[in-house]
This record gives structure tokens, C-alpha cells and sequence, in this order.
């Protein structure tokens, strides 16, 4: 009896073992769902979008759209830092929200997301960042002194960690999370996520160093990240802040994406921003 029992734990143990290894080989598969093909530029509702492309440090050509003002300009660029899914064209909804209010916006994809070259990473996706960056800086129609860093779900993991390298004129956090490794533990209890995550976005441990302003926007009835963890990662963050719930709001429902009650807190923290300059 003792050596069968031995044996069935020996099973056991190999058999998780097995699927660690195997979920820490497909992590990055489970992470990013990146949509490659984009529709035309001209049947989305962005008349003042440019087609943009710039060069990364290790050498891989990305794409994006510079969205002029429709209104009198603000002198503020947004970049949009996307999620884990999708590509830019899921975000032309915002871009034309905010550029209506007088805002230029750039939309870039990631490695990997939207046509570009190359896998998705968490390195990957800073350098990508870090370059286009560079790119809306190169620009003469951007005031430098008045970018702001716009991070969707994993995108806020790359903004606050952009932001702690390159200050930005103010940070706005959609669905953000204190770690990755926290938003695996709240959905997967039973697996050793913090042993199996190569990528972390570990946000929990920069935000204290942002002084810029920020707007944290979270959803009541986010099913994907938590609203706790938004509000953790709020809580952590130094003053100016501020913080908009949206009541009844999923992580992908439009009235969290670009809705009336979202963009009039957005646009009024852009406002504010602006007026203290």
C-alpha cells in the first residue's frame, strides 16, 4: 500500500510539474492576443489621423497614427499605451473623442499587434514605447512639455513604467493593476503564478515614484482586472490624483473605453492639468 501510494504522489507530481512547464513555455501566448490585420484608415471615424512609422532599438520598424486636433488644439498629445488585445483600431472610438476636444493623440501598436514585426513582451513592448516616444518627440507640432501617457489595462503596466523613466505632462490609468502576478493569483488561486510569470509589470512598486498628475479610471464590474487593484495601486500613488469609478462598468464595455461619463472625467482631468500650468 505504501508503495503504491508512493507512486500515485510520484504521478501527481510529474503531472504538475508537466503543466508547469507547459503553461511557463505558452505564458506569453495566454498573455497577448494581438490582432494583426487592421481595417482602413479611412473606415474609421479619424479624418485627421496620419500614417507614422518608427524604428525601435532593436531595429524592428512599428506603425502608427498621429491623430491631429479637430477642435482649437489644447497643445496637449495623448499616447495611448493599448491593452493585451486587439490593435490600434480598437481605440479610434478614444483617439476621436479626445481629438474632437482639441487633443492630438498618437496610436501605435506594439510588436507583434496591428501588421508590426516581432513577438510581445514585456521588454519588448518598454522599447517599443521608449521609441515611439522618441517618435512623437521628433515632431514638430508637439510641445515636449505637454505629453501625456495614456495606459489601457496592460498598457498601464508600460505607461507607469515609461513614466518612471521619461516624466510625462500628466499619466491617465484605465484598468490599471498593482502586478500582473496579482491579476494571474485572482484568477488562477491554485497555480504558482508567481514562480511561472517571466512578465510582471510589477506597477505596485513604481507608482510611489510618479509626482506627475494622474487620473486612475476603473470599472465597478471589471471581470478582469479588479477594481480592488486599481484602487490598491491608487491608494500607493503620491498626490496630485485623482481617482473615477465608473459604476456597472466590464473591462471591455464601451461605457469604460470611451463612454459619456469616462471622457468627461478624462477631459476634465486634461482641462485641469492644463489650467495648472
Amino acid at each position: 500500500m505504501l508503495r503504491r501510494g508512493r507512486g500515485r504522489m510520484t504521478q501527481v507530481l510529474v503531472m504538475v510539474a508537466v503543466v508547469g512547464l507547459g503553461l511557463w513555455l505558452a505564458q506569453r501566448w495566454l498573455i497577448y492576443f494581438p490582432e494583426r490585420v487592421l481595417p482602413p484608415l479611412r473606415a474609421l471615424d479619424l479624418p485627421t489621423a496620419e500614417p507614422v512609422a518608427f524604428v525601435t532599438t532593436d531595429d524592428l520598424r512599428l506603425e502608427g497614427w498621429f491623430v491631429q486636433p479637430v477642435a482649437a488644439p489644447t497643445g496637449q498629445t495623448v499616447i495611448l499605451f493599448n491593452g493585451n488585445a486587439g490593435n490600434r483600431a480598437h481605440r479610434a472610438p478614444l483617439a476621436s473623442a479626445l481629438a474632437r476636444a482639441g487633443h492630438a493623440v498618437f496610436l501605435f501598436d506594439y510588436r507583434g499587434y496591428g501588421g508590426n514585426p516581432g513577438l510581445p513582451s514585456e521588454r519588448g513592448l518598454r522599447r517599443d514605447a521608449r521609441a515611439a516616444l522618441d517618435a512623437v518627440l521628433g515632431r514638430d507640432d508637439v510641445d515636449p512639455a505637454r505629453i501625456v501617457y495614456f495606459g489601457e489595462s496592460l498598457g498601464t503596466g508600460v505607461a507607469v513604467w515609461l513614466a518612471t523613466e521619461r516624466p510625462p505632462h500628466a499619466l491617465i490609468l484605465r484598468s490599471p493593476f498593482t502586478s500582473l502576478v496579482d491579476v494571474g493569483r485572482h484568477h488562477y488561486p491554485v497555480l504558482p503564478v508567481a514562480w511561472l510569470l517571466r512578465d510582471r509589470f510589477t506597477s505596485i512598486d513604481r507608482i510611489i515614484d510618479i509626482a506627475t498628475p494622474l487620473l486612475v479610471i476603473a470599472g465597478t464590474a471589471d471581470s478582469i482586472v479588479p477594481p480592488e487593484s486599481s484602487e490598491t495601486l491608487y491608494d500607493a500613488a503620491p498626490e496630485p490624483k485623482w481617482l473615477a469609478t465608473i459604476e456597472d462598468a466590464d473591462h471591455n464595455d464601451l461605457a469604460l473605453l470611451a463612454g459619456r461619463e469616462v471622457m468627461t472625467a478624462i477631459l476634465r482631468f486634461l482641462d485641469g492639468v492644463r489650467q495648472r500650468d
